[in-house]
């Protein structure tokens, strides 16, 4: 069980520094048709990068690690009780190192159990099968795509396509559905897994288990393999594109599977997971606890291309200025700033989520925010003899600060808000009649930013949690595009919206 358990670990190193294969070929694809000029395209080349700076330090590619999720096909006889606590042991010491980060938190008290481990944490499922080795799966999924994840029971309404109905074509809808209202808030350009049939629970156990197919593998159902294709060339087609920037990639890959169901209950449960597609399997010999084969291409066998392609500019786009802004910031500097320009923040950033808003409404701030900027991010931190370390520092999805934003941002004068995938009318509201700004970072691209981020000045808030502490960081050449300025502007707006009429193109039966 000690071989067994240094397996263990060497996938989850695996899966969190190191995208597979066919994931590689995605993400390539996706760069070859997307014009690099555009902010989609930058968006793209800086994924790009962050995969070869993960995998060269050993580092998470994206800063949540996600819900462990392993499924386990063990030979008869195999001691799944002594495999568990081996899994478990492996988990902590990949938390330990800065390989995960610890993301099980009490659902009631909010307290981080600090190692990943918790009731319901990490998710194991144990199957027996009559060969004579262990099969052993892992994905890691983040909370930002986990969020995105949706399920419909047929028939349906849906927004811009009208009745879905309980056949192929009113499955269809629902696909294309989940892709709209998904826009860049799951970290486009995404893949999705889909489930038809089953209960609630086993539809969208179902939905995830697609995420295990290899990306380039062909359906053995024919009115699936027509379906995946069809959905790969038409939900390309909404224009939600990379981060939601806008642009020619949205989707890099569709699976769906079918279960059989009630005769009262047409469940199709949609997966949706962000570009930063964190899957490996081993198989691994039950005597001895090696591994003995890599179940996906490893992604040290494939390299990432540098660029998007070159084509013409298109919209504008390649336009954008760059302005660089040292905190704190005035609200002179911030009027100046309209969407599509690239800001390169200088000078000491706060790190603030869920726990942070929620405090600050009602409280007041351990540090002067007058003219600072807060980042919504949950970083992966080390601490040594000189110090905190930060190993993974990207963005988490800002629409859940919604709520508070606007608020937080009048109570105390902030001038920018950095995450992803944007947010709503009222946070615009105060951008708008107070003077701020809000900046699109890239997605998952956690090495690229914690290279910027040159040294930790303090923390507030441990009793939260490393992802949900307030963290204070000097940072040098941190960059953001704007998406939400003071003049009422949004990006999100404009690309919804957009992508809304493209979707009711759709509307017309196809199958």
């Amino acid at each position: 069980m000690h071989q067994f358990e240094e397996s263990v670990y060497q996938l989850i190193v695996e899966a969190s520094t190191k995208l597979p294969g066919d994931v590689r070929r995605a993400v390539n694809r996706g760069m070859a048709e997307e014009n690099r000029a555009t902010r989609a395209g930058l968006a793209l080349a800086t994924i790009s990068r962050n995969i070869g700076m993960a995998e060269e330090q050993i580092s998470p590619i994206c800063q949540d690690t996600g819900m462990l999720t392993f499924i386990v096909h063990t030979p008869i006889m195999v001691n799944q009780i002594e495999m568990k606590r081996s899994i478990r042991a492996a988990i902590q010491r990949a938390t330990k190192e800065g390989k995960l980060r610890p993301n099980s938190v009490d659902s009631l008290t909010g307290e981080n159990s600090g190692d990943n481990l918790g009731p319901g944490t990490p998710v194991i499922h144990f199957e027996q099968w009559e060969n004579d080795y262990i099969d052993l799966r892992l994905i890691l999924k983040g909370g930002g795509c986990e969020n995105k994840n949706i399920q419909y029971s047929l028939p349906a309404e849906l927004e811009h396509l009208g009745r879905a109905g309980r056949d192929l074509d009113g499955i269809r809808k629902c696909i294309l559905h989940a892709v709209y209202q998904a826009q860049g808030q799951g970290c486009s350009a995404g893949f999705i897994g889909v489930g038809i049939g089953g209960d609630r629970t086993t539809g969208y156990e179902l939905a995830k288990q697609q995420l295990f197919r290899a990306v380039d593998d062909v359906n053995p159902i024919a009115e699936l393999d027509q379906l995946e294709q069809y959905i790969m060339q038409n939900a390309n087609k909404l224009g939600i594109g990379t981060m939601g920037f806008g642009g020619e990639v949205t989707l890099l890959g569709c699976k769906i599977g079918t279960a059989n169901r009630l005769p009262a209950s047409f469940f199709v449960s949609v997966a949706y997971n962000c570009w930063a597609f964190r899957r490996q399997g081993v198989e691994i010999d039950a005597v001895t606890g090696e591994i003995n084969t890599w179940i996906y291409e490893k992604g040290s066998e494939v390299s990432m291309d540098q660029q998007a392609n070159d084509e013409s500019e298109t919209d504008g786009e390649s336009a954008s200025r760059e302005i660089v802004l040292q905190t704190p910031i005035s609200e002179e500097q911030i009027r100046a700033l309209r969407v599509g320009d690239v800001v390169v923040i200088k000078g000491e950033m706060h790190t603030g989520r869920d726990a942070l808003h929620k405090y600050l409404m009602d409280h007041d701030s351990p540090v002067d925010l007058n003219g600072a900027v807060i980042y919504h991010c949950g970083p992966v931190m080390l601490k040594d003899e000189e110090g905190w370390h930060v190993k993974a520092a990207g963005p988490t999805t800002s629409i859940r600060e919604e709520p508070y934003q606007g608020d937080i941002i009048k109570k105390f004068g902030i001038r920018a808000v950095i995450g992803k995938g944007g947010m709503g009318p009222k946070t615009l509201a105060a951008l708008n009649e107070h003077g701020g700004v809000y900046l699109n970072a890239i997605g998952g691209a956690a090495q690229y930013y914690a290279e910027c981020i040159k040294h930790v000045n303090g923390v507030d808030f441990m009793e939260f949690g490393i992802p949900e502490a307030m963290w204070h960081l000097n940072v040098d050449g941190f960059a953001a595009i704007v998406t939400m300025d003071s003049h009422g502007d949004s990006l999100h707006e404009g690309v919804e919206k957009n992508s809304a009429e493209k979707l009711a193109s759709f509307k017309e039966k196809v199958f």
